[in-house]
């Protein structure tokens, strides 16, 4: 008995159907981040000044104060997702762990301290 046709030998062994979602995530999390930019510049720019009091005023409104939320939380998903893939691609055995342990929890607490300042500023507290 042999091995079979080549077909039968491969059949089964596609894709794991999470390659285009992952792919997908990363487009969309551009498209949210060129939106929020665009809201933030624009806001930014029609601001009467760029300093400290009016920048803390116009944030502690509910509008900007979730869309900048938003651009943090897209910008570091973002960033992991690209990282993600570039560590992937390019270590093997355990520094690939290592290196996706590290990179989880960098992001994750890049993105709790910007959420916390965002949420210090449009609260008063800072």
């Amino acid at each position: 008995m042999g091995n079979g046709t080549s077909i039968g030998r491969v059949r089964g062994l596609g894709s794991a159907k999470t390659g285009a979602h992952h792919w997908l995530v990363q487009r969309w999390t551009a498209i949210g981040n060129l939106v929020l930019v665009a809201f933030l510049a624009v806001s930014l720019l029609m601001l009467p000044g760029l300093g400290y009091q009016a920048v803390k005023e116009w944030i502690s409104g509910p509008v900007p104060a979730a869309a900048i939320a938003l651009l943090i939380v897209s910008t570091f998903w973002h960033a992991r997702l690209g990282l993600q893939v570039f560590i992937e691609d390019y270590l093997q055995g355990a520094n690939r762990l290592a290196a996706l342990i590290a990179l989880n929890l960098i992001v994750f607490a890049g993105a709790a301290f910007g959420l916390l300042c965002i949420v210090r500023l449009a609260l008063g507290g800072a």
